[in-house]
């Protein structure tokens, strides 16, 4: 079971204040109990682009992939079969090759990768990671909560490890009771993988519900 950590000190505004961007709130820390608090009102840390000031984000429309809504082409089935995936055996790893600087758009620092290894020993952050004879080549990260799970960011260095990634995660919350996928906004990749656009009311109303289930998707 996971270890609930001291509370945050901090007192987050309600996500549905957030501005224009979908800023809730800017700096607090990224202890663990701030970072579950976030998450469980539907928020999510981010540093504002061309800065290091951490922002809390809950952006209008939210993208979320349903858990019957994943696409699986012919070819990501067969690419299923070629990789072999695993779950927490490499959780820092996968953070830190999701941090490589040289990716386009990446933002994730040595905090943020210290934060969610500290939340990911106390049981509430997982990995689940694509290996090819011995070798990581792709995988992805959240939080989950709950019957939520919250993707953070995902890798690959060959071609569909992070999609096969993304094939066993859902098919690990559909198994353990999970009803929410949340991946923070859709990209045209995501799109194309069965990602929806849903308002932010929608979408802090399937999280409380989320909240509320018995799921244990990364139990036993």
């Amino acid at each position: 079971m996971p270890v609930e950590p001291p509370p945050t000190p901090w007192t987050f505004p309600p996500a549905r204040q957030a501005d224009d961007v979908g800023v809730v709130g800017v700096g607090a820390d990224l202890e663990p109990g701030t970072l579950l608090t976030a998450y469980r009102r539907g928020m999510f840390p981010m540093p504002i682009r061309g800065g290091q000031r951490l922002a809390w984000w809950s952006p209008d429309p939210r993208g979320i992939l349903p858990l019957d809504g994943l696409r699986i082409s012919r070819s990501l089935r067969q690419s299923c079969r070629r990789f072999e995936t695993r779950v927490d055996t490499a959780f820092e790893m996968v953070v830190e090759r999701c941090a490589d600087p040289s990716r386009d758009g990446g933002w994730i620092n040595r905090e943020i990768v210290a934060a969610y290894t500290r939340l990911h020993e106390l049981g509430w952050a997982h990995s689940i990671e694509t290996w090819r004879d011995d070798r990581l080549v792709g995988g992805l990260y959240g939080v989950s909560i709950g019957g939520l799970f919250a993707g953070e960011s995902m890798f690959h260095e060959e071609r569909d490890a992070s999609k096969v990634a993304l094939v066993a995660l859902v098919n690990r919350l559909v198994d353990g009771g999970a009803s929410l996928l949340d991946v923070q906004w859709s990209t045209p990749h995501l799109t194309s993988l069965g990602v929806v656009d849903i308002p932010r009311a929608r979408y802090l109303k399937l999280l409380r519900a989320a909240l509320r289930a018995d799921a244990h998707p990364f139990e036993g």
